[in-house]
């Protein structure tokens, strides 16, 4: 079956709504018409594998998009991406989508809304992790780029101090205060309450909370995790913290 990888992980929810009708576009099948009455609408609550990663498919479309311009340099980084987290042949069905998304007009509203009411917490954090990844590949994130993930972080009722704590490696270079935003703490935080707050997001971003998703999500989760070890690492050596 084409597409097995992606598709055949579980598909509840995103078989409905806007990300039901990109998807359906994308693969040749539509799932469902966006006139179809709500109420007929008999679709699991629960976030399958499938969900999340087709999610996944039409945000990264969206970052792509954001600044105008498709370049030939976000698709490779994309692919480099998904190639160390899923594998060869998710990775080839995953661009295979991706190329047919990035035709459509997305409306990330629309689409953020219905993750956000059917994706949870920890699944919406790593969704927005991912997103990171991808717009920092190249080492510096468009201000079109940086619009959009506060947009879809604000859609996911992701809280700024989150929000900063995903972003916060990605500009260690620059921000002599990375490792304690990291933390989700500020540069007058005792050592007590870095190891608190470190305590705090290891548990926050275990990749055990994305279990549920598939091996391979939980793989990709372990990056945020062992970001969350760097930064605590980090200020161990700074502060000298026994």
């Amino acid at each position: 079956m084409k597409y097995a990888k992606w598709i055949g992980g579980g598909l509840g929810w995103a078989l409905g709504g806007p990300i039901g009708a990109l998807i359906g576009f994308a693969i040749g099948a539509l799932f469902e018409s966006d006139d179809e009455p709500r109420t007929q609408r008999r679709y699991s609550a629960r976030t399958g594998a499938g969900d999340f990663k087709m999610s996944l498919l039409v945000l990264i479309a969206c970052v792509i998009k954001a600044d105008g311009k498709t370049r030939t340099s976000e698709l490779e980084t994309v692919r480099r991406i998904l190639m160390s987290n899923f594998g060869p042949v998710e990775t080839e069905e995953a661009m295979d989508i991706l190329d047919r998304l990035l035709v459509q007009d997305i409306n990330e509203r629309e689409v953020a809304a219905q993750i956000d009411r059917n994706m949870n917490y920890s699944s919406k954090l790593e969704l927005l992790h991912i997103l990171f990844m991808i717009a920092y590949a190249d080492g510096e994130v468009s201000p079109e780029e940086l619009d959009l993930l506060q947009r879809i972080s604000a859609a996911f009722g992701i809280s700024y101090i989150d929000f900063d704590a995903i972003r916060a490696p990605y500009t260690r270079k620059n921000d002599s205060a990375w490792a304690y935003k990291a933390l989700g703490i500020d540069a007058s935080a005792s050592d007590e309450d870095i190891k608190r707050a470190y305590r705090k997001m290891a548990m926050k971003y275990h990749p055990d909370k994305l279990a549920g998703l598939g091996e391979d999500v939980k793989k990709a989760g372990e990056e945020k995790f062992r970001a969350v070890k760097d930064a605590y690492d980090f200020l161990k050596r700074e502060r000298n913290i026994v």
